[in-house]
């Protein structure tokens, strides 16, 4: 919210940047006049006046769409001089997200970030995290002969994310980790050797890397969170689906790290328990080991 301004002080400032815009635009007088369909002796008295009165609207709204500045920025109701339209492209950006492992958009955007904490609350288990067999398991029959192609190439670039200079925080749904574990839902056909090779691989990234990695459990019929990763303060994503959304504006990026913090605050299992889960789960598909009779 802006500071309330004096008349006098305004219309000051909107001579002032119209000057500006005028000669960032390289536009003379007679040529912005042209442009809005007036008398140079107007745009003349607009830059000259010292009088408290501001310009008529439209005369405003005129100048600023011929000089490609705002009309919040000449009346000093904005600090940005962009147009509303070039902050919406500025901040928010979609780009296609294809069927694939780690792209190079989400590549580039982790590299981005390095030395930056990174939040992610994933669609499924965090493909950073899955054993080879899990992936081929989840891409080979959309990628077809390239799929091994695919998932060396994505190794490489998983690899890198785990050992960057950036600390992890996953929060993700408590069924999440226990239908994956059970086999079922999208987990459906899993085979149970995959399933034990993931969770002790899961034990072992856990206890090697905690605490750069936390992973949290949180109970999806309280909380609800879309597939999102927030990198650090430069810009959070949203996974939908065939497209990611990009913000990159501190407000809306304050407001989601709000809202993954929330996760974080109100999990049921926190990264110190995720391990003893881990155990438990692989007991309840296994069976407990017999003792020796």
């Amino acid at each position: 919210m802006y500071e309330k301004m004096d008349k006098r002080d305004r219309a000051s400032q909107f001579r002032q940047r119209l000057a500006r815009a005028m000669e960032e635009a390289k536009v003379s007088q007679s040529g912005l006049a042209r442009r809005i369909g007036v008398d140079r002796s107007t745009i003349s008295q607009l830059l000259t006046d010292e009088g408290a009165r501001l310009p008529n609207a439209h005369v405003v709204g005129a100048c600023a769409t011929a000089l490609g500045v705002s009309a919040d920025w000449l009346l000093s109701l904005s600090d940005r001089p962009e147009s509303a339209a070039e902050l919406l492209a500025g901040s928010l950006s979609m780009t296609e997200a294809p069927r694939a492992l780690v792209d190079e958009r989400i590549f580039e955007w982790h590299q981005q970030a390095a030395g930056y904490k990174i939040r992610y609350v994933p669609a499924t288990l965090p493909d950073m995290l899955k054993t080879r067999a899990v992936l081929e398991w989840e891409y080979a029959p959309h990628l077809g002969r390239t799929a091994d192609q695919a998932i060396g190439a994505s190794e490489d670039r998983l690899s890198w994310m785990r050992s960057a200079q950036s600390d992890y925080e996953i929060a993700m749904p408590l069924y999440e980790i226990h239908s994956f574990a059970h086999a079922t839902g999208y987990y459906h056909g899993l085979p149970l050797d995959v399933r034990l090779e993931q969770i002790d691989h899961l034990l072992t990234i856990c206890e090697q890397l905690y605490p750069r990695l936390r992973i949290y459990l949180f109970d999806a019929k309280r909380l609800y969170s879309a597939p999102i990763t927030i990198f650090g303060p430069l810009l959070c994503v949203f996974y939908a689906g065939s497209h990611y959304m990009a913000f990159r504006d501190r407000d809306r990026i304050e407001i989601f790290t709000r809202h993954f913090d929330t996760l974080v605050r109100e999990a049921d299992l926190t990264a110190r328990h995720l391990p003893t889960h881990l155990r438990q789960l692989r007991t309840a598909i296994t069976g407990p080991v017999p003792t020796p009779g």
